[in-house]
């Protein structure tokens, strides 16, 4: 099977069994937000800022060009 496709499908079940994984248990998606946030308040406040919804777009548009570029050298 295609290397693309097998990264995409499971990108996408991997995807779809963490979103049932937090509904079956809502708790503990609330407790790990809880927890994140507690160590967000905890830890020294600085400059420095992390664009991290701008790193996961660039991951992703990253893994689909080299996944196409390796698709395209076959």
């Amino acid at each position: 099977m295609n290397w693309l496709a097998v990264s995409i499908v499971l990108s996408i079940v991997l995807t779809v069994v963490l979103n049932v994984a937090l509904r079956a248990f809502p708790r503990t998606g609330r407790r790990i937000g809880q927890e994140l946030a507690q160590v967000a308040d905890d830890r020294p406040r600085s400059g420095v800022y992390v664009p991290w919804k701008a790193m996961i777009v660039v991951s992703l548009v990253l893994t689909i060009g080299l996944n196409l570029l390796l698709w395209a050298r076959r």
